[in-house]
């Protein structure tokens, strides 16, 4: 099989997504599968859906577009803040988008007009990250002036932590969000369908708070991809961790020192720190580099030792010799790996399942 490639058990996928789903139900919590991390993988998205999931979410429209030319039967959600340049886009192809700015709205507004149809909003409140989000005290008067606008729906509020500067979601910070949600409702006198608590990093508290207030939907991606959460990145119990796995073929193994010789200036991803000196050493390199993986995202198979990295190079060191060029090394990912590594072009994409989900195989 073509290498690097990415080797993907959707059955794994499939079990992550429905144990989760099954697990927060028992909350009053739905789950919004998130595909972004899959460059809109039409394959994961059916493994999601058949899990239960009960709608899809992406942060690029493309992808969502992508979804949509593939035929995936499922509501789907822009996280990310529209464009105002895609507001048709955004109209045209999502039911719901997550919105921080009126002028957006309003645009949204303009374009469900002309197409003649009705387009969802959550409005997207800041409770302390400092990413996306509208002031709590500014909230009331963009609700106000949303419910105004033709052709808007506001289907709820949501909320996102952990992702900028590590804010946990706990029951504090929670609490204010269901309080914002009960405090619209009476003002108004509307009913919110989706209280957005957040993401994979809302596991812990999801699991383990005495009450979930008003919070009835989370956004998951990682958990579900990676089996693990997003604070600590501890492994959930039940899940599978090896899901995506990356698969690299051999291009060089020579014995080599570990000290570099000559006058040392800057490497090309700037300077790093000294290696220490090990004698000899066999030294391996990968054909896969920067430009497709996140090094530091990387866990090699047992053995083994990442020693650095180049655009197009991995090199490592194992404790046993006789790698062979042309040989095949497998490693598992962390989020930011499995990030550039799903949206590379160099990197296949390689499908598996024993069940009824597609067995499709994608290749650069």
């Amino acid at each position: 099989m073509p290498v690097p490639r990415l080797e993907i058990d959707l059955d794994k996928i499939q079990h992550n997504a429905h144990t989760l789903v099954e697990r927060l139900s028992k909350r009053g919590i739905s789950v919004t599968g998130v595909t972004k991390a899959t460059l809109g993988s039409p394959e994961i998205a059916h493994a999601m859906l058949q899990a239960g999931v009960c709608d899809l979410g992406d942060s690029r429209i493309k992808n969502i577009e992508v979804m949509r030319s593939s035929h995936v039967p499922a509501r789907m959600s822009l996280i990310r803040s529209p464009m105002l340049s895609q507001a048709t886009r955004v109209v045209t192809s999502t039911d719901v988008s997550f919105n921080t700015e009126l002028e957006v709205v309003r645009s949204l507004s303009i374009e469900a007009q002309k197409l003649d149809r009705m387009h969802a909003v959550v409005l997207m409140v800041e409770l302390g990250d400092l990413r996306e989000g509208i002031m709590p005290a500014d909230l009331m008067t963009t609700v106000r002036e949303t419910l105004r606008l033709p052709n808007i729906v506001l289907k709820g509020i949501g909320t996102n932590l952990a992702c900028r500067s590590g804010v946990s979601p706990e029951d504090s910070n929670m609490r204010e969000l269901s309080r914002l949600a009960r405090l619209i409702e009476v003002t108004f006198d509307i009913s919110l369908e989706t209280i957005s608590g957040g993401n994979s990093a809302n596991l812990q508290w999801a699991f383990s708070s005495a009450s979930t207030g008003r919070i009835n939907n989370l956004r998951l991606g990682e958990s579900i991809l990676l089996g693990c959460e997003t604070l600590q990145r501890q492994v959930i119990d039940g899940l599978h961790t090896d899901a995506i796995k990356l698969v690299a073929e051999v291009i060089e193994s020579k014995l080599k020192p570990t000290q570099p010789w000559g006058n040392l200036a800057q490497t090309a991803f700037g300077t790093g720190p000294a290696p220490t000196d090990h004698g000899t050493i066999t030294q391996t390199i990968l054909a896969v580099g920067i430009q497709d993986i996140d090094p530091c995202g990387l866990l090699p198979p047992k053995g083994t030792s990442i020693l650095g990295s180049s655009s197009d190079h991995l090199i490592v060191t194992s404790t046993f010799d006789g790698v062979a060029v042309g040989a095949e090394m497998t490693f598992q990912l962390n989020y930011s790996a499995l990030l550039r590594a799903m949206t590379s072009p160099f990197v296949t994409k390689s499908f598996k399942s024993t069940g009824n989900i597609s067995s499709l195989s994608q290749t650069a």
